[in-house]
């Protein structure tokens, strides 16, 4: 479900106060790293992931976290993206429409 203009403001404003849940390390996207991400996108719907290495490897980790775990990137700054993805049984964020 890709999101609107409005969807994707107000999250990034939810997005704006809360810490890095999951830190990539110099290994990159592994499947452990894989499975963390998704277990707190179950929990949290909204998460940061602050990502190491060079800026020319960040579109591509962005991509693959995005593909990865089937969620939306609400914004990338710097070395941080947040990523949000509905969680079907328990929603915790109500978007506008």
């Amino acid at each position: 479900m890709p999101l609107s203009n409005a969807q994707t403001r107000y999250l990034r404003g939810l997005a704006h106060k809360l810490r890095p849940v999951v830190y990539l390390g110099q290994k990159g996207v592994t499947p452990s790293v894989l499975a963390e991400l998704d277990a707190a996108l179950s929990v949290h719907e909204l998460v940061k992931v602050k990502l190491a290495g060079e800026r020319e490897e960040k579109a591509g980790v962005v991509d693959t976290l995005k593909r990865e775990t089937k969620a939306e990137v609400v914004q990338v700054i710097g070395h941080v993206v947040s990523l949000y993805r509905r969680n079907p049984e328990r929603p915790r964020v109500a978007l506008p429409e």
